[in-house]
């Protein structure tokens, strides 16, 4: 199943049902950067890994500004968890290597918004996951038909404004479910 441009899940969230049970993407919610007929790509954006920004910078040899505030590093998927990904509010400023998501998203992935970060001249809202979620050519359409996961419109204040550890749940009250009542068992009529 190819995906159009009308099909599109760019921009929205995929909450992972009960039945995703094992690894990174169990209670997940992901970000998708893009969708087309190639495939999708997408942050897991409630994944925190056991490390911090402050220890990535550290390792970069990037000094940090007085007061900078430390935050978790997220695991946004399994594949190139040795790169980086910066998914931050879109803004005048260009940076070396950004995709853009929509006219209020960028994803970016090189050093300049880290070191921008670190001396608090980046963006003030961000999520930085290593590694990301990749589908190719129709396997997010045959994950959702087979009920791995709901979708959703993304809601940018979830993204950045949600603690990390409610956003599943903040996504799944936007669809008026509550997501511990979901059961793995298909029911008959």
């Amino acid at each position: 199943m190819k995906a159009s441009c009308s099909d599109s899940l760019k921009d929205h969230f995929l909450l992972a049902m009960p039945g995703l049970d094992a690894g990174l993407f169990s209670g997940s919610i992901t970000y998708i950067c893009e969708h087309g007929e190639a495939g999708a790509m997408g942050l897991v954006i409630n994944q925190p890994l056991d490390l911090t920004l402050i220890e990535i910078f550290d390792h970069l040899e990037i000094a940090t500004a007085p007061g900078f505030t430390d935050r978790a590093v997220l695991a946004g998927g399994p594949v190139q968890i040795d790169h980086g990904f910066v998914l931050h509010p879109r803004e005048e400023r260009r940076w070396d290597s950004s995709l853009t998501v929509t006219d209020a998203i960028q994803l970016t992935t090189s050093q300049d918004i880290l070191k921008a970060i670190a001396a608090k001249r980046g963006p003030e809202e961000f999520v930085i996951t290593l590694g990301y979620a990749g589908w190719s050519a129709g396997q997010l359409e045959e994950e959702i038909a087979a009920n791995s996961w709901l979708t959703l419109p993304a809601d940018h204040g979830i993204i950045f404004d949600t603690p990390m550890e409610q956003r599943v749940s903040a996504a799944a009250a936007a669809l008026g479910i509550d997501m511990n009542l979901l059961t793995t068992e298909a029911g008959h009529a």
